[in-house]
């Protein structure tokens, strides 16, 4: 299912946003498609076929949806912010601003909005922000409430934060995947294809994300979310407890949809199973269209 691809760019506050695009260039009476990846990955996340059944933007493109993955700061060409600004907040604030540019490209203000681990915190907070374009429903999948006490998420938190650290395959391959069943070798290889060097910033603010974020602006979020944990995850909680918890705080969401997602390790998308997460979020987004409908005609 291989697509055509671009590499387009965003000027953000006088520094370039880098993104990669699939499907039409226009959007047709359909959302654009805004896609935030996490830590130690670059847009690259969104277009790995870990099941070969395709990936995020074939699945997406092929029904019709422009897909723009962007490169958060510090990623893939995008601009490099002083430690002291590279913080979640300012990255959603700098996203929205790329965001809004992409659906005007695509002539459309509507948006579905997905993210994953890091990307995931960070599209619920653009999803909780004052926007200037219109979110019809966003899919965050790879975080939640609760992180895992003692795990590898707080052990990479205890890097120097100044740095960048570049991890070796097989270190991060152990807290990307769930066990061998779940994954093919020709999947993990093309992973590998889209890790990257990570500030050690990212990784000291995602372990604190659930604490000092989520309860202030979980009641903001005011369009349909979707919600999906790796059965297998490393980093995050995904007990059943711990899923529905997250659900509970998104009190002012019409439609909250979340679950766990069976043989998936963190990196959902990259497994065999990915591609049945891709047409739970393509549905998802079909289904936000509807709920959007609804409220223009209200």
């Amino acid at each position: 299912m291989a697509n055509h691809r671009d590499t387009v760019s965003f000027d953000v506050e006088g520094g370039p946003l880098t993104a990669i695009t699939a499907g039409p260039a226009h959007a047709g009476g359909k959302p654009l498609v805004a896609a935030v990846h996490g830590g130690t990955y670059t847009a690259e996340y969104f277009d790995v076929d870990g099941s070969g059944s395709g990936t995020f933007m074939d699945v997406f493109s092929a029904a019709g949806y422009p897909v723009v993955s962007f490169n958060r700061p510090g990623y893939g060409g995008s601009l490099v912010l002083e430690p002291a600004e590279n913080t979640f907040p300012r990255h959603a604030l700098l996203l929205a601003d790329a965001i809004g540019q992409a659906a005007r490209r695509a002539s459309t203000d509507r948006v579905f909005l997905v993210g994953h681990s890091i990307g995931g915190m960070i599209s619920l907070m653009i999803t909780a922000g004052e926007l200037d374009f219109r979110l019809v429903g966003a899919s965050v999948t790879g975080m939640g409430a609760v992180i895992r006490a003692d795990g590898a998420a707080h052990a990479l938190a205890s890097l120097p934060e100044e740095a960048t650290v570049d991890l070796p395959y097989d270190q991060r391959d152990q807290v990307m995947f769930g066990p061998p069943h779940t994954y093919t070798e020709v999947g993990v290889k093309a992973a590998h294809e889209a890790y990257a060097p990570t500030p050690v910033r990212d990784l000291v603010q995602a372990p604190r994300w659930a604490d000092e974020h989520l309860p202030g602006l979980a009641p903001r979020v005011r369009v349909p979310v979707h919600n999906a944990l790796a059965e297998f995850d490393a980093l995050w909680d995904s007990t059943p407890a711990n899923v529905g918890k997250f659900a509970g705080m998104l009190t002012n969401a019409p439609v909250v949809n979340a679950g766990i997602a069976r043989d998936t390790g963190h990196s959902l998308d990259h497994h065999i199973l990915g591609h049945a997460l891709f047409l739970r979020q393509l549905a998802f987004a079909e289904e936000c269209m509807l709920w959007h409908r609804q409220e223009l005609s209200r």
